[in-house]
Order: C-alpha cells, then sequence, then structure tokens
C-alpha cells in the first residue's frame, strides 16, 4: 500500500481506537490463570448490562444520509479503492462510491455517528480539502423496493472513467473541469434572484446582460420542483438522462449565448461538467455561475424554499426532500391531479423514465407512455415482439413518396419483461437528379447494417427534373441518335431540392437532348428552390415525423446542411437530434462562419485518394468546418462517391448513432 494511503488507513484505525498491543504468550496465560477467577457474578452481570445498554443505544440511534463529490487528481485507485472498501464496511455503511482518475462521488447511508467518523477520516487524506460534506439525519429504508432500486441494500464501490457522463459524443474530448462556472453559495445564488433588475448587484450586475436559469437536471426531477422567479426565463431541458445534456445546450446556444446563466441541479456535481461545457463553447459563454451544494444546501439555508417550489428529487432511499412549503407541482400522468410521490417507482413502458401515476390511476393500468415518448410518437398500441406489420405506409404531403425501411419497433406488452428500445428514425434526402426509390435501393446494405438501430424513412425532392441524356460521341447515324436514350416508359421520375437559376420546371415524358456537356461541377450552379424545398420538408414533417435524425446524400447533404443552419427559425415545425452528411457541399452558406452550426453532425466524404468525382473533397471539407467541432464526427474514405458501409467506417457510423438511442 501507498505510505500516504497507509497512513490515512492507520490514522483511521488510531482514531477509532482499534490499534492494540498484542500481549506477549505468557501474559496471556498468567492473566488466563488469575484475572478470569477475579471475575465476581457482580461484574459480569454488571458487563451484560452495559453490553444490553449499548445494543440499545445502537439500535435508537438516527438513521443518516451523506452525500460529497471532489473532482482532484487521484494519484493511486486501487489505494484509495482499499482505503473506502475498509472504512464503508468496518462502519456497516451501504449505498455508491464511485472512484475515477479525476475525483470521487460519494452516496452512502447508515448510523449518524458512523456517517460522522467517515467524514473524520476521510478529512485525514489531503485530497479531500474543500470538500463539502452533505449530511442529513432520516429514516432508515422502509421500502424495500426503493432502497434496492437506489443501491440502499448493499455496498457498491466502483472504479469509473467519469464520475457523470456528460459527453454525448464518443469522440469529444470532456471539458476542462478548471473551466467550470463561477461557484454562488445558497445565500449568494438568493441574493441574484432577489435583486434580478438591479445594475448595482456586485454579483451579477444585470444592465449588459440578461440572466436565465438553467436546470442541468433529467426532466422526471424537474416534474416535481424548479426554480421560479419572477420576469426571469428557466430553461428546463426536459431531458431522459445527463448525457442528452450537451446536445441540448448546441441545439439551443443562442437561447444562453450573451446572457449571465445560472446554473443548479441537486447537489451540484453535474453542473460542474456543464457549465465547463458550456464555457468551452467560447465569446458570450463566459459568463456561467452554479448554486454550489446544489438545491440541497438552498433548502437548508431557506427552509420555507425560497424561491424553489416542490421537492427536490434525491438518488438514495428518500426519494424526495421538500420543504416548509407544502405545495405540489407535480401532476398524475393520468388524470393530472396534483401528485409528487416516486415511491411506487412507475415507469414509462417505453423509455423505462420515472413517471408520475397517482394510486388510483394505478390500481387501473400498469402501462404508462411519458410526456417525452409521448411527443416522439410512441404512443403505438403494445405488441408482441413479433407480431407487428413490417410495411410502413406515410401520409402523402402534396402528392409526395415517402418510402420506410421498417416500421417502429414493437415493445413487449410486459413492463417487466425483456424490452425492444425504439430505433432512430432517420429522414434521408437523396441527390440531384435521383429519387427515393432508387436511393433506397443504394443504401439497401446501409440499411440492413443498422437494422438494429435505425429506420430509414426516404422521400423524393419536390422540384420533378425533365428527362435529359447525353449523345454518345460514336452515334453515325440517325437511327443510333433517335435510340441514344432510354425509354421514358422504363425510367421513374428524377428530383432534385436545388436547381439553377433558369430551371424552368417543365415535366414531361420525352428525353431531350442536354445542351452542353455534363459539368462535374454543376452542383456549384444549383442555388435556387430552397425556400419550395423546406416548405414542402414542413409539410412532410407534420404529417410523417417526428424523425431523429436527417441524412443528405450529395445534393441532398446540402439541402439537409440548410436545415440546420435555419434550426432557430424551425423550432416547433421540424426539428432534428442530429445530421448525417454524405458527400456534402456548402450552398448559400457565404455568410457561415467556421464551427458556427451547432448540431451533431456526423460527416462521411471521398478522402483525397478516394477521388469523388462529383463533389470535391474540398467542398465536403469545407462543410464540415461550419459545423461545430466538438460536436461533429468527420469519416473519410476511399470509395469515391457512395456512403461506405464495410468496416471500420460501419463501426464509426453506429458508433455516431448510438449516443442517441
Amino acid at each position: 500500500m501507498h505510505p500516504k494511503s497507509n497512513q490515512v488507513l492507520q490514522g483511521y484505525k488510531k482514531y477509532r481506537g482499534l490499534t492494540y498491543n498484542k500481549p506477549k504468550k505468557k501474559d496471556l496465560h498468567d492473566h488466563e490463570e488469575q484475572g478470569f477467577k477475579q471475575i465476581s457474578e457482580e461484574t459480569l452481570a454488571s458487563s451484560m448490562a452495559n453490553q444490553e445498554a449499548k445494543k440499545q443505544e445502537e439500535e435508537e440511534e438516527e438513521y443518516g444520509v451523506l452525500l460529497y463529490y471532489k473532482y482532484t487528481t487521484i494519484p493511486d485507485l486501487q489505494q484509495l479503492f482499499n482505503f473506502y472498501e475498509s472504512i464503508c464496511n468496518t462502519l456497516s455503511l451501504l449505498g455508491r462510491v464511485r472512484l475515477s482518475p479525476n475525483g470521487v462521488n460519494v452516496t452512502v447511508g447508515g448510523k449518524l455517528s458512523a456517517l460522522e467518523e467517515h467524514i473524520a477520516a476521510v478529512k485525514l487524506n489531503s485530497l479531500f480539502d474543500g470538500t463539502d460534506f452533505k449530511l442529513a439525519s432520516c429514516h432508515e429504508p422502509s421500502n424495500d423496493r426503493v432502497a434496492k432500486e437506489c443501491g440502499f441494500t448493499s455496498l457498491s464501490i466502483r472504479i469509473v472513467n467519469e464520475l457523470v457522463t456528460l459527453s454525448s459524443c464518443p469522440l469529444q474530448k470532456s471539458p476542462e473541469i478548471s473551466n467550470a462556472g463561477k461557484h454562488l453559495s445558497a445565500v449568494e445564488f438568493h441574493s441574484v434572484l432577489h435583486n434580478i433588475g438591479n445594475s448595482q448587484d456586485k454579483l451579477i450586475p444585470s444592465s449588459n446582460n440578461g440572466i436565465v436559469l438553467m436546470d442541468a437536471r433529467n426532466l422526471y426531477e424537474t416534474r416535481i420542483g424548479k426554480f421560479y422567479t419572477p420576469n426571469v426565463e428557466t430553461l428546463d431541458p426536459e431531458i431522459r438522462q445527463y448525457s442528452d445534456l450537451p446536445s441540448w445546450i448546441d441545439n439551443n446556444s443562442e437561447k444562453l449565448r450573451g446572457n449571465n446563466i445560472l446554473m443548479y441541479c441537486t447537489g451540484g456535481i453535474r453542473c460542474e461538467m456543464a457549465s465547463a461545457y458550456i464555457r468551452s463553447k467560447g465569446a458570450g459563454f463566459e459568463k456561467v455561475f452554479q448554486l454550489y451544494g446544489g438545491i440541497q444546501r438552498y433548502l437548508e439555508q431557506f427552509p420555507d424554499g425560497g424561491f424553489f417550489r416542490g421537492k427536490n428529487f434525491v438518488f438514495d432511499h428518500r426519494v424526495s426532500v421538500g420543504s416548509s412549503d407544502s405545495r405540489i407541482l407535480g401532476t398524475c400522468l393520468l388524470c393530472n391531479s396534483p401528485f409528487d410521490d416516486y415511491s411506487s417507482r412507475s415507469r414509462c413502458t417505453y423509455c423505462r423514465m420515472l413517471v408520475l401515476v397517482c394510486d388510483n390511476c394505478r390500481e387501473k393500468d400498469s402501462s404508462y407512455v411519458c410526456e417525452l415518448c409521448r411527443k416522439n410518437s410512441q404512443c403505438i398500441q403494445l405488441t408482441s415482439a413479433t407480431d407487428f406489420d413490417n410495411s410502413v405506409e406515410i401520409s402523402e404531403v402534396a402528392e409526395l413518396e415517402a418510402v420506410s425501411t421498417s416500421d417502429r419497433v414493437a415493445v413487449p406488452a410486459l413492463v417487466s419483461g425483456p424490452r425492444t428500445l425504439r430505433k432512430l428514425r432517420i429522414l434521408c434526402l437523396h441527390g440531384f437528379r435521383q429519387n427515393a426509390s432508387g436511393f433506397k435501393g443504394r443504401t439497401a446494405s446501409l440499411a440492413k447494417k443498422l437494422k438494429s438501430i435505425a429506420e430509414l424513412v426516404f422521400v423524393d425532392a419536390p422540384h420533378e427534373l425533365p428527362f435529359i441524356y447525353q449523345i454518345r460521341q460514336n452515334c453515325d447515324s440517325a437511327s443510333e441518335l433517335e435510340n441514344n436514350h432510354p425509354l421514358s416508359e422504363s425510367c421513374n421520375k428524377k428530383f432534385s431540392w436545388l436547381v439553377a437559376p433558369d430551371h424552368k420546371g417543365e415535366n414531361d415524358s420525352d428525353w431531350k437532348i442536354a445542351d452542353s456537356p455534363f459539368d462535374p461541377l454543376q452542383y456549384q450552379k444549383q442555388t435556387e428552390g430552397f425556400d419550395k424545398s423546406i416548405a414542402y420538408l414542413k409539410a412532410l414533417y407534420s404529417k410523417a415525423g417526428p424523425f431523429d435524425g436527417i441524412l443528405g446524400f450529395s445534393q441532398g447533404a446540402a439541402m439537409a446542411a440548410l436545415v440546420c443552419l435555419h434550426q432557430q427559425k424551425l423550432i416547433g415545425e421540424m426539428e432534428f437530434r442530429f445530421a448525417i452528411l454524405c458527400s456534402g457541399f456548402a450552398v448559400n452558406m457565404n455568410n457561415c462562419q467556421q464551427g458556427s452550426i451547432n448540431v451533431p453532425s456526423l460527416h462521411i466524404f471521398g478522402s483525397d485518394k478516394g477521388k469523388d468525382r462529383q463533389i470535391a473533397n474540398e467542398a465536403s471539407r469545407h462543410l464540415a468546418s461550419v459545423f461545430e467541432n466538438g460536436c461533429s464526427v468527420v469519416i473519410e474514405h476511399d470509395f469515391g462517391h457512395i456512403i461506405p458501409t464495410r468496416p471500420p467506417y460501419i463501426d464509426q457510423i453506429k458508433d455516431f448513432l448510438k449516443r442517441f438511442l
């Protein structure tokens, strides 16, 4: 054992009085012969009485919960693991201990005296200087189901890579914790909220910048309690899990940019990483402040609730902690009556997120659909995994045609049984002079390899193109010229998302000779028709959506990029969590700054050696550069104008998609 850790452990043993001098063999023998003879019946009775009193005292001793975290460099994880294993087992503590190279995160429960001894022992290690130990007295776990689900029926000590999983992108570098927002104590946080609009506020003068409150917690937590302040917007990301927060921040940057951002969470640890992530976005995102100690410290300082309404959700057997204000913020999912008790651990049938269901409604029904699954159109009838239709029919919008690879994922009827996660729905935009059916055929291999995690939905573009052909140079006779084009009866119509300025929109079934040889740079001239295409996609989204992501190939990628560029204007009409741009290029983006589009994106294009004869490598590389580097992934391949589906490319595509499941 490392000398320093050994000293800490030995210091703790001395603190507990656990060290002793082992008696010599002869001395022990003499003691046995002489000492035991001197024990009278009165002494024995007194000893037994003392033991009984001590046992009763221990049984009556108050129970408590201890929470703390500390970001610090851990020199030897195994030594720290041994330390926690020894101290927690000695003190009979139950709960969770997570250790990483960057610190610790602890939630344990037990007798108050044992928890106090735990704190004293941990403080002997200088690594924990300045740690905020949150100790609260409470009743011992009485609900076995809640205690088990919250990890309070055993002791779990694990070494992990991250204390909290923030990054939603496996290739994204985690933000530096040293760049986290400024800590505000509960009193300071309250003062700022109280002085909103006061330009003389010493903590956050609001004369030049607005103030927004940002909740860094999950939806099921914010349902039962959050901060409310007059004239201040409270941003609730409404996310299922913490790792979804970066994507929400990326998609809502304009709500944060230039403002003083006041963040809060349960105990503070999630704000550390989230505030560092916001500040890493650069100019306009510097002024981030976080409630030190979280809602728990705030409610301790303001027992009446202060600016906090409802209850604070906690991740232990207590489930939630409230103030003296008895008002209920949450409502039953089914009947909308006031309700905020998660003790039943009712969960969404589809995503397994906790939902609020009152006692009366729970007796009538056993399957529930949360708000987020309703929003994402998961209100389908429960079926068995083998009893659902593989074909899908999407309502036509202005005579558009949509082709889907599969139906929604079936969900087992029994909540307690094995469940199948909902597949991602991805809207696919074909290239210039293609159509949905043809693009579906070209990407059949991709759809097959993604079938377990994604459903691809294909749609024709709105601009119909005339049939044209190029004359072969070796045509000598009139009959050869006449038969130099395909028969119109055997060809499907072709479409585009963007057209040249001189496009007249005239369509007929006759083939026409091209005015000039095909230009490999023709895509640079196709810049018109965006307004018609975006209106067309809005109508499609309202009827066939929602979709998790958008995939574009060649000109379809250019169109998808424009959708991402206009994301703020499209909120409420057409929203995507991510974009996949294959052999893409930029159109009508002359004023777009590098890294200014903050939609999580995957860029797939041919390398310099790939010889993509349609779209130059430089064009695709430039398009990738206008997306924020922190949430974009680039895959370069050597196979020309295609979407590669062989390893390692398909594995990289899957890795990108899995972060959104």
